[in-house]
Parts: C-alpha cells; sequence; structure tokens
C-alpha cells in the first residue's frame, strides 16, 4: 500500500512540477520534477521486485534494485548534463538560430546578416549580431535599425536577455 500511494504521490508531484518548469524555464524546476519521477519509478521497481520475490522469485528483488540504480544513474546524468551546457556558454540549437536568422533578415532595413552567434547562460540567451544596412543612410538610420532589431528580438523571444548588434554596410 506503501510503495502504491507513494508512486500516486510523487509521479502527481512530478507532473505539478514539470509544469512550472516549463512555464519559468527553470533547469532547476526541471530536476526537481525528475527527481520525483525518479522516486515514483524506484517505488515501481520496488513494489514489482518485492511483490515477485514474495510469491517465489527471490532473484526479482536485487535485480530490480539494479534496474532502479541504473534509472538514477541515467537521470543523474541527464540533469548534469543540462546544468554543465547551460554553465559553459554553449550555442543555442540550429532550428532556434535558424527561426531567428529568419526573423531578423524579415526586419525593415536589414538587408543580411553577417554574423550570428548565440549563447546560452542558465535559461538565458545572448546574442552577437552582426546585420549589413544600405551604405547610403546616415549613421542615425543605421541606429536606429539596430534599435528596432534589438527590440524587436527582445519582444519575440523573451529567454533573450540581451542582443549585441553591430551595423556594417552592404558591400
Amino acid at each position: 500500500i506503501a510503495a502504491v500511494v507513494s508512486i500516486v504521490v510523487k509521479e502527481a508531484m512530478f507532473w505539478y512540477t514539470m509544469i512550472y518548469a516549463k512555464k519559468l524555464n527553470s533547469s532547476a524546476f526541471k530536476a526537481d520534477a525528475w527527481h520525483h519521477r525518479s522516486d515514483a519509478l524506484s517505488s515501481v521497481g520496488s513494489f514489482i521486485g518485492i511483490g515477485l520475490a514474495m510469491i517465489g522469485f527471490p532473484i526479482m528483488d536485487p535485480i530490480a534494485s539494479l534496474v532502479i540504480c541504473l534509472f538514477i544513474l541515467k537521470v543523474a546524468y541527464d540533469i548534469s548534463r543540462d546544468a554543465l551546457d547551460k554553465m559553459l556558454d554553449t550555442s543555442c540549437d540550429k532550428d532556434f538560430e535558424e527561426n531567428l536568422r529568419t526573423f531578423i533578415e524579415d526586419q525593415p532595413g536589414v538587408e543580411h546578416i553577417d554574423l550570428l552567434h548565440t549563447r546560452q547562460f542558465g535559461n538565458k540567451i545572448y546574442i552577437d549580431l552582426e546585420i549589413a544596412t544600405q551604405r547610403d543612410i546616415s549613421l542615425v538610420e543605421a541606429h536606429e535599425i539596430a534599435e528596432s532589431v534589438h527590440n524587436s528580438v527582445e519582444n519575440k523571444y523573451p529567454n533573450v536577455k540581451h542582443i549585441m548588434i553591430h551595423v556594417n554596410p552592404v558591400e
């Protein structure tokens, strides 16, 4: 009975925590959610192992323990890898960068992108960008284009903490 209650409660806690982890884009909440899930799955393994041992298969208890251990190691590896990626300033994934590139190139005054670098730090994104504009516009107009791109990107992508933009004349 205790194992079944533990499974139900921990699985409910997983879903509750994961909803807020996604809403806040929080790695810490995601890790906590997976901790609840691993507890639930450990209880499932214990329930099965102990149950089979009680009905005449004593070898199933240590086998269930081994499976639980492997699962916990896998969850620990996934959480650690995600945390390290975010601490090491890794680039955003290709889909995000392509979506971002298309969005920026569609902005008024942007002829094309000369350079686009993204990096993640925690749940925030930092962008280094070089855009090309017509060469015969004034410095004020080029600055206004860069400022417009800056504001548009930060409004469309809430996880973008900052975008540094350099303007180049079209070659």
